[in-house]
């Protein structure tokens, strides 16, 4: 091996005023110039004792960085030789180290053109959402968060955090906690009609991910399936990313059109669907509708993925039943969630699993994050168990109620002439038409700049409505609000 230049002390800076230790200071500067290339490959360094007489330092701060650069790739030592750069490093250094990108970091150096991603991301963000950058009033899926227990919610924490099981902290089932799935499946066969054992359950990170899941599993890459038109963007997006081709089917007074489905794509592998309270136009799929779904999927050997999101909260009548209750094929697959009932941030959900799906289900939420927060998990089964569950569903109903009427009324008053309500029997949300030829996302838009988030028809839509819409949500904001935002809201449609 050739002979080493001579270890010449580098201008090393350091700051005895900063708060970062030396030995930080010194391991920062040292990689900062390999890196730069001010330090080359194979370059000899001083030693510890000569550096840190140089700078005036104790010797064992020198060391500690040393042993750090060592450990990390940036240094090498030789018998005979001392230290220097490491004879692996690039010429070429990447530039993360020099100051300037230091300062700016995440940025694209200049001179560098847009970045490859895949097909798929560039797919999913092509979608204009810029009304979505403010917590306004009306934001769709938002729950009465000023309403919900959290007295009751943080003792049922509290409980489970300080008696953690070593079960609680090791990897879980993938499928869930066997307590929570037993308390799901008594629920959603004594409130949805849906017949099931706990053993069909699948606890889920929110249902956007069980929908992910659900595609994923039974969906091959261009797999025709047919999505009601307007449809909720989140199915879209888990449909996209599995690969499937959608095929969207128009959606009526009587909910998603069969008849047009079977024409457009009689082969389908499969149909997502939210029959109780179509997202985001609010009807509910007919009777007559449903069992002709249910006979096409029987005989097509489709699946259908039922969306069950919000149907806790009906006003005209009792909750309508489950289209799950009414399959004698296992043909459908029924999925919930707790975002709407309790809060967003806890992020769970779950999925009603044909008995022969079980193991692949299990194997594909295995794959993508393995199990959910088991401490979550036994709290809401506390929450279940001990009637604190049934008993927010009926008093969130009358908050719900009559915050959806003051909307109705607010809407009556201060925009009767420009907004047609429709929709507005059940869920957190109703959907109001605007006049022909207005353009939902530019009231958006309005809206967002005056501090107003509704979401226009069109961003749910395949293709262009003919007539916009705007789609508000009335769960998370209060009356008086409410009467203030439609107040701001019709001056926006009228251009202010």
């Amino acid at each position: 091996m050739p002979r080493l230049a001579p270890g010449f002390v580098p201008p090393v800076a350091i700051d005895a005023r900063r708060r970062t230790p030396i030995y930080r200071q010194l391991y920062e500067w040292f990689r900062t110039a390999i890196l730069a290339g001010q330090l080359r490959p194979g370059q000899r360094l001083p030693s510890t004792r000569q550096l840190a007489a140089e700078l005036g330092v104790s010797r064992i701060p020198v060391l500690g960085a040393y042993e750090q650069l060592h450990a990390e790739g940036y240094l090498e030592s030789f018998v005979g030789a001392g230290t220097c750069v490491a004879r692996s490093i690039p010429e070429r250094a990447p530039l993360i180290g020099r100051p300037a990108a230091r300062h700016a970091a995440g940025r694209v150096p200049n001179g560098v053109g847009p970045r490859r991603t895949s097909r798929l991301a560039r797919t999913i963000f092509q979608t204009d959402q810029s009304w979505l950058g403010n917590p306004g009033a009306f934001r769709i899926s938002l729950p009465a968060l000023d309403q919900f227990p959290s007295t009751v919610w943080a003792r049922l924490v509290n409980r489970h955090a300080r008696r953690v099981t070593r079960g609680m902290m090791a990897y879980g089932d993938p499928m869930g906690d066997g307590s929570l799935r037993a308390a799901i499946a008594e629920y959603v066969g004594a409130a949805r009609a849906v017949r099931c054992d706990p053993s069909q359950i699948m606890v889920t990170t929110g249902s956007q991910q069980g929908l992910l899941v659900t595609a994923r599993v039974l969906l091959d890459a261009r797999d025709a399936v047919w999505v009601e038109d307007p449809a909720y963007p989140g199915a879209r997006q888990a449909l996209l990313a599995a690969g499937a081709r959608m095929v969207p089917v128009p959606v009526d007074e009587d909910g998603l059109d069969v008849a047009r489905g079977t024409r457009a794509s009689p082969s389908a592998r499969a149909v997502y669907i939210t029959p109780s309270h179509q997202h985001p136009l609010g009807v509910t799929m007919s009777a007559t509708r449903r069992m002709t779904l249910l006979d096409w999927a029987s005989r097509a050997g489709a699946w259908i993925i039922e969306d069950d999101y919000d149907s806790e909260y009906r006003f005209d009548s009792r909750p309508i039943t489950s289209l799950h209750s009414m399959d004698a094929d296992a043909r459908v697959i029924y999925v919930g969630t707790f975002s709407k009932v309790l809060f967003p941030a806890l992020r769970l959900g779950y999925v009603v699993v044909p008995k022969d799906l079980v193991p692949a289900f299990s194997a594909m939420r295995d794959a993508s994050d393995v199990f959910s927060s088991t401490l979550y998990q036994a709290v809401v089964n506390d929450f279940i168990r001990e009637g604190h569950f049934a008993r927010h569903i009926r008093r969130m109903r009358m908050v719900y109620m009559e915050r959806r009427q003051a909307l109705v009324d607010a809407i009556r008053h201060e925009a009767g002439g420009r907004l047609e309500v429709i929709g507005a029997a059940a869920g957190l949300h109703l959907a109001a038409l605007l006049p022909p030829g207005v353009s939902d996302e530019d009231v958006a838009r309005r809206a967002a700049a005056k501090g107003i988030l509704v979401t226009p028809l069109s961003s749910c839509c395949f293709s262009a409505p003919q007539r916009g819409g705007l789609i508000l949500g009335y769960g998370g904001i209060t009356p008086h609000d409410i009467r203030e935002g439609v107040k701001t809201l019709a001056g926006c449609l009228e251009g202010r």
